[in-house]
């Protein structure tokens, strides 16, 4: 059985301004430095042997923190971005018009065609996700990999792995530096392939975190 633990980056400046990054990016609030070592502390004797981030800033230097306290080296994943938000991306969240506010709740309304002017849909999104989570297959026997990633990129992940269409409402509250686990299996009352063992852990976390904003990730 191969292991996967799943984690959101630490809090970032637009997170707290409320402000829609996408594949845009801003750095890690010191809160955000913070989260990042507790989550080391929490997985550091876990036998992590691969940390895999997307190649955004604040996912890169989440992943370093988290790698240093583990003892390896971060390994780069342009596939696990988060998704990209178009024209969107930048803007106080609060500042939308009317119909750009229509554009981002159909990411996470259920709308099976949703998708920010410029942007992805999230199947796209669900489907570069699961080509990432996949390649970690391909890793040594015995390896224990963490991948570092997004809100909206996990939350399609996970949501898949448990039979949702990618375009489902979103439900999963997968708050920064919150911890999840996926496992590849056989078992005899479980679906072979991917299962969720865990998701959205933050007992590691001594402070609260923000809660997840809409589309500011």
């Amino acid at each position: 059985m191969l292991q996967v633990y799943l984690v959101r980056h630490g809090e970032t400046v637009w997170n707290a301004a409320r402000r829609i990054q996408g594949q845009s990016d801003s750095a890690l609030t010191d809160k955000g430095e913070q989260q990042a070592r507790q989550v080391g502390e929490r997985v550091k004797t876990l036998g992590i042997t691969h940390v895999i981030a997307s190649d955004l800033g604040r996912t890169r230097r989440t992943a370093e923190i988290i790698a240093d306290a583990c003892g390896c080296p971060v390994t780069l994943d342009a596939r696990l971005r988060e998704l990209n938000m178009g024209c969107l991306e930048q803007r106080p969240l609060d500042g939308l018009t009317a119909e750009e506010e229509r554009w981002r709740k159909a990411l996470v309304d259920g709308t099976e065609a949703g998708r920010i002017p410029g942007g992805e849909s999230m199947s796209e999104l669900a489907a570069r996700m699961h080509d990432a989570l996949n390649a970690c297959l391909d890793l040594p026997a015995g390896s224990r990999p963490l991948l570092v990633s997004h809100g909206m990129a996990l939350g399609a992940l996970v949501s898949t792995i448990l039979g949702l269409p990618a375009h489902a409402e979103r439900r999963l509250r997968l708050r920064n530096c919150s911890i999840s686990r996926v496992d590849h299996q056989q078992s005899a009352w479980l679906a072979s392939g991917w299962i969720v063992e865990t998701a959205g852990d933050i007992s590691h976390l001594d402070a609260p975190s923000l809660d997840e904003l809409p589309g500011a990730h």
